[in-house]
């Protein structure tokens, strides 16, 4: 049977807006570098007021947005579930998501409280990303804002590892991932960031309970969640809590387990100016091609090419003639279109 969605997914709806500064502005506010840290809004806001650098646009971000946005670029169909406030924030998040052609629930919330989720993105010249997080009515995600019908008319299930950090959010991705396990729908959930294994490993541990199809984490989550000092010795482990495991290596590529054998996906060598949303561009084209007939070894090729075009640009997405040379590559190496 045909499934109407490649992907269904459940995440955070965060409003991002990005700022290019200088380390030392970092170490100014006393901002941890390179991890994504919650904050209340008074904390966000003050930072945003308090921070010198060049500020970019606003974009609808939170991990599955931006994967699900890029499975939808390469012409995939998803269905994303997440929380936004009737507020201006949630206006803007709800109509960038329907721009990106990606189905969701926003539309349907009954909700007339809080405030929409938004993170301070703070890019360093060394093209890292350093996140501040605000998670506002996001964190008041629940199982009734699961779209069963949706899931179940889906090839898979993702779930954003960032969801563990709040008690509803986190039962919800659980009670998602049990209906998915019964009504045949294949799970893949992913480790987000090295702040969430360390301080919400337990959570984590109960989301992989009883295995998922496929996991998505970069070198540093696979580390810390392992506690192992190799990259080959953790995948080893986590070839143990998934059926298939991907750990992203930033500009060595990624290494891969397909379920049998081990990979090493190739990189595009790129001036990175900034990493912000690569590894949810890797998923995003990633699951793109495992659901629309892509082997493993093109998968990978796909997902590789996308993350590197995306890190040569600011913003958690491909602009609009970026999309186009990501096409054509598809169409060009594996005859999609």
């Amino acid at each position: 049977m045909t499934k109407k969605y490649d992907l269904y997914a459940l995440g955070n709806a965060l409003v991002d807006i990005e700022v290019e500064v200088q380390e030392s502005e970092l170490e100014r506010l006393g901002v941890e570098k390179g991890v994504m840290t919650l904050v209340d809004e008074e904390r966000h806001d003050y930072l945003l007021g308090h921070l010198e650098g060049k500020v970019h646009q606003r974009a609808s971000g939170g991990s599955a947005a931006n994967s699900v946005i890029a499975l939808a670029q390469l012409g995939g169909k998803a269905f994303h579930s997440c929380k936004v406030a009737k507020d201006e924030a949630g206006e803007f998040y709800s109509n960038d998501l329907n721009s990106a052609g990606v189905a969701n629930t926003l539309l349907h919330l009954e909700d007339n409280h809080g405030k929409t989720g938004k993170c301070l993105v703070m890019i360093t010249p060394d093209a890292d990303r350093t996140m501040n997080t605000f998670l506002g009515i996001s964190s008041e995600l629940k199982d009734k804002d699961i779209n069963f019908e949706a899931l179940d008319n889906s090839q898979f299930l993702y779930i954003e590892g960032y969801l563990v950090s709040s008690p509803e959010a986190h039962q919800a991705a659980i009670k998602a991932r049990n209906f998915a396990r019964d009504n045949g729908v294949k799970v893949a959930t992913t480790l987000s960031d090295p702040n969430m294994v360390r301080f919400f490993k337990n959570e984590i541990e109960q989301v992989l309970d009883g295995g998922v199809d496929l996991l998505f984490c970069n070198h540093d989550e696979a580390l810390e969640f392992t506690g192992v000092d190799t990259i080959e010795k953790a995948l080893v482990i986590l070839s143990q809590k998934a059926k298939q495991v991907i750990i992203t290596l930033g500009k060595e590529g990624a290494l891969s387990f397909d379920g049998q054998d081990e990979h090493h996906i190739q990189p595009f060598n790129v001036k990175a100016v900034d990493t912000n949303g690569a590894g949810d561009m890797f998923a995003g084209a990633f699951m793109f091609g495992l659901t629309n007939g892509l082997s493993w070894a093109e998968t990978g090729k796909l997902a590789s090419f996308a993350s590197a075009h995306l890190v040569t640009q600011f913003g958690p997405r491909l602009q609009p003639e970026a999309v186009d040379e990501l096409v054509q590559f598809a169409q060009k190496e594996f005859n999609l279109g």
